[in-house]
């Protein structure tokens, strides 16, 4: 019999064959450290470089190391959770590649756990490497969508953090098109706790996403997927706005009632006349997300698509 793992590692990958084999001496000195039976899950979206070739060297030399390889590039949140559904540890560390989010920091993600969590996730203290826009727009971000949001998602966290199998378990039932894990695990609940710990830099290589688009692109999922509440200040925000319209509309009506000389009106027609018309764009594109939002989950198309499964 195959003994069942204890922690079960889950590293979503794309284009990081500089950083397969760092990753692994340091996490492998970890695990070896605490003790426990563990399995490197690496989730990977197919890419012109040797990173698979890297990751199949690694399983001839390390029973423990696994590998799922998808049909094509489904993205980071669909690998994360790809590697979350086929993993079969008691506990689950989800953790980058690219050794940002330290190897060492799992024992006590895992310390923390025993004292009675379902969920502990490591919390940024600093981040070395992150621009000042970076940073401005993570604050920002954090901030509307905790204001506006059914769930409360915990400021400079990540992916990295460690779950119970009933926290598993729980995230397998969602079945949702958009895997916003921090998102998901907070809708989830259950009693979480954090470990505040200091950012690296990237090993090796750069991020294969806009730090810019990127964010802002996690921000909207995040939001989306979890409020009504956009729409809700956008039917406020147009009954003011009419009331405001219709207020100035009872100006002109008295002002020709007393025989006041109109003032011309052209600068303010363009004004308002844009005014308006900006709004409704904004609404329509706001209402464009959450009418596309549905459209993908009517269509219930999977997350992901498997080309391969190795050493499972």
């Amino acid at each position: 019999m195959i003994e069942t793992p204890r922690l079960s590692l889950i590293v979503p990958v794309y284009k990081e064959e500089a950083n397969i084999r760092p990753f692994l001496q340091r996490t492998e000195a970890v695990m070896a450290k605490m003790g426990v039976g563990y399995e490197i899950i690496f989730a990977l979206d197919p890419g012109p470089d040797n990173t698979e070739g890297m990751i199949l060297e690694e399983i001839n030399r390390n029973p423990n190391v696994k590998l799922l390889v998808f049909s094509r590039r489904f993205g980071q949140p669909a690998a994360t959770m790809a590697g979350i559904l086929s993993c079969t540890g008691e506990t689950c560390v989800v953790i980058d590649v690219d050794l940002q989010d330290q190897p060492e920091l799992i024992e006590a993600l895992h310390a923390k756990l025993a004292e009675g969590y379902e969920v502990v996730y490591a919390k940024r203290r600093s981040r070395k490497g992150e621009t000042l826009a970076k940073r401005i727009i993570s604050y920002f971000g954090y901030s509307v969508i905790n204001r506006l949001s059914d769930v409360q998602i915990p400021r400079n966290t990540g992916d990295f953090r460690i779950m119970t199998r009933r926290v598993i378990e729980e995230l397998r039932r969602l079945n949702e098109s958009h895997g916003f894990l921090r998102g998901l695990v907070a809708y989830v609940g259950f009693k979480q706790a954090f470990v505040e710990y200091d950012r690296d830099e990237r090993f090796a290589g750069s991020g294969k996403y806009n730090r810019i688009t990127g964010s802002l692109k996690i921000g909207m999922n995040g939001l989306i997927s979890f409020s009504s509440r956009p729409l809700q200040m956008m039917s406020l925000a147009g009954f003011i706005l009419a009331m405001l319209s219709f207020l100035l509309g009872g100006w002109y009506v008295i002002q020709r009632i007393f025989g006041i000389n109109l003032t011309p009106g052209l600068p303010t027609i363009v004004l308002i006349v844009t005014f308006f018309s900006g709004v409704q764009l904004l609404a329509l594109g706001l209402l464009g997300e959450y009418v596309g939002r549905i459209y993908e989950e009517v269509k219930r198309r999977p997350l992901y698509i498997l080309d391969k499964k190795i050493n499972f």
